[in-house]
C-alpha cells in the first residue's frame, strides 16, 4: 500500500524515519507475566495448580504434561505461584478443570493411599537429586531409612550430606515420601514442611515417632534375628513386628558383620559381608 498519512505516494526514506521515530514515541506496553501460560494452557501445555485438602491441611499442587511439578502447604494462591516461579523458572495458573482422581486419593489418604501411576515433573533437578528422590520414593510405606541408606543405594555412600539437601529440594514432598528418610543415627530429624507433619505422616503409617526415637536415644541401629542369623534396620517390615522378632541389638552394622550376621535382603541395611 502506498499510503502515506492519507496521500499517495512512494515513500521516502525520511518518511520512514519518520513513522519509525513515531512508533519509538509509544508508550511501551508489556505483556501480562501470565501471557506466555495461557497460551500454553490453549494448547494443552500448562501447568496448572489445585486447592486441595488433607490430612494436614489444605495443600496447593501443580501439575503439566511432564507430571506433577509442585506440593506446597502455603497461606494462599499467590505466594504458591510466586514459590512455583522461583523454583521452575515459569508461571502456574488456576485449574480449568477438577482435579484428576488418582491425584485426589493419594493426597486425601496420604500414608494411605497408592501413588503408582502418578508422573513426577522433576525437571529442574540434577541428575544426583532425581536419584535420591527416586530412591526415597521405594521407601515402603510404614517403614523408614537413614540418608546413608539413600547414599550407598544411589551409589555414593559418603554423599550423605548431599542426600539431605537433595531431599530438602523434593518439589512434591508427600507423594515422593521424603518424610520416610530419618537422620543416620536413627532420630527422626527435620523436614520441609516441619517436624510435626513429619511425626503426624509416620504416626499414620504405623512408625511410631516416639518409640523410633527412644530405639535412637538407646544406641540401636539394627535388629538382628537370632536363628536366621540376619539383622535388619529398626522399621524393616513394619516397626512392631520386627522388634518382637529380633531381639539382638547392634549399634552399627560393622558390629553385626563381626559377629557373623548378614544384612536382611529386604532393607538391605549394609553391603553383604564376602563370603
Amino acid at each position: 500500500m502506498k499510503q502515506i498519512l492519507g496521500t499517495k505516494r512512494t515513500p521516502s526514506f525520511s518518511d520512514t524515519l519518520s513513522v519509525a521515530r513515531a512508533l519509538g514515541r509509544l508508550p511501551r506496553v508489556r505483556a501480562p507475566r501470565t501471557l506466555a501460560a495461557e497460551v500454553l494452557r490453549r494448547v494443552g501445555l500448562a501447568d496448572e495448580y489445585w486447592k486441595l485438602s488433607s490430612p494436614i491441611g489444605t495443600l496447593f499442587v501443580a501439575s503439566g504434561p511432564a507430571g506433577i511439578s509442585l506440593v506446597r502447604r502455603t497461606d494462599s494462591a499467590a505466594g504458591f505461584a510466586r514459590e512455583f516461579r522461583r523454583r521452575h523458572g515459569r508461571a502456574v495458573l488456576p485449574a480449568s478443570r477438577p482435579a484428576p482422581a488418582r491425584l485426589t486419593r493419594a493426597i486425601r489418604s496420604l500414608g494411605r493411599g497408592d501413588t503408582k501411576g502418578l508422573r513426577f515433573d522433576l525437571r529442574s533437578l540434577t541428575e544426583f537429586e532425581r536419584a535420591v528422590l527416586g530412591k526415597a520414593l521405594e521407601i515402603p510405606r510404614g517403614e523408614v531409612r537413614p540418608y546413608g541408606w539413600i547414599a550407598r543405594e544411589v551409589g555414593k555412600p559418603n554423599a550423605w550430606r548431599a542426600t539431605g539437601s537433595a531431599l530438602a529440594r523434593n518439589p512434591v514432598p508427600l507423594l515422593i515420601p521424603c518424610h520416610r528418610v530419618v537422620r543416620s543415627d536413627g532420630r527422626i530429624g527435620e523436614y520441609a514442611l516441619g517436624s510435626r507433619t513429619k511425626h503426624t505422616l509416620l504416626d499414620r503409617e504405623g512408625v511410631p515417632p516416639a518409640r523410633l526415637e527412644a530405639l535412637a536415644a538407646s544406641g540401636v541401629r539394627y535388629l538382628g534375628n537370632e536363628a536366621k542369623h540376619y539383622f535388619c534396620l529398626p522399621t524393616c517390615g513394619g516397626f512392631a513386628s520386627l522388634v518382637r522378632a529380633n531381639r539382638v541389638q547392634f549399634a552399627s552394622a560393622r558390629e553385626a558383620l563381626s559377629a557373623g550376621y548378614q544384612p536382611c535382603e529386604s532393607c538391605r541395611p549394609a553391603a553383604r559381608a564376602a563370603s
